[in-house]
């Protein structure tokens, strides 16, 4: 048996933009239906909003995100999510790198490590802490 993991990000009005840029880093189709589309507007302010979207791709990637209603408490957390992106390519995880650092604040430069040939640590323009590194 096999199973996969996919990351869920919360976000307060920031999901489409944040999906939106993913997409533009990883590739994918990118679904997206707002509290609008599913009938369930709390705050009319918040129609738009994303109640459940991802970006999915055949090249791995698989993220999911919705903003939180003002109804419902939210903190972003420090660090409270990392994603991982792993891949035997140096020249696919380096691409990926410098697409994701845009705007972001580098907590580790992506470069070899003693376990990996390859490894990057940065928190992406939306506060969403990423790892990067090449296996084996």
């Amino acid at each position: 048996m096999s199973i996969t993991t996919t990351t869920h990000l919360n976000f307060r009005g920031d999901a489409r933009p944040a999906l939106e840029f993913y997409q533009s880093v990883f590739g994918g189709e990118l679904a997206a239906v707002s509290y609008q589309d599913a009938h369930s507007v709390q705050d009319p302010s918040e129609a738009d909003q994303i109640m459940w979207g991802q970006v999915q791709g055949d090249n791995g990637i698989h993220v999911m995100a919705y903003d939180v209603p003002s109804s419902l408490p939210y903190d972003a957390g420090v660090n409270s999510v990392f994603v991982s992106v792993r891949g035997k390519d140096a020249d696919e995880i380096t691409a990926h790198w410098t697409r994701l650092a845009e705007g972001a604040t580098v907590i580790q430069d992506l470069a070899p490590a003693a376990w990996s040939p390859l490894y990057g640590m940065l928190k992406d323009r939306f506060g969403i802490t990423w790892v990067l590194d090449v296996t084996g």
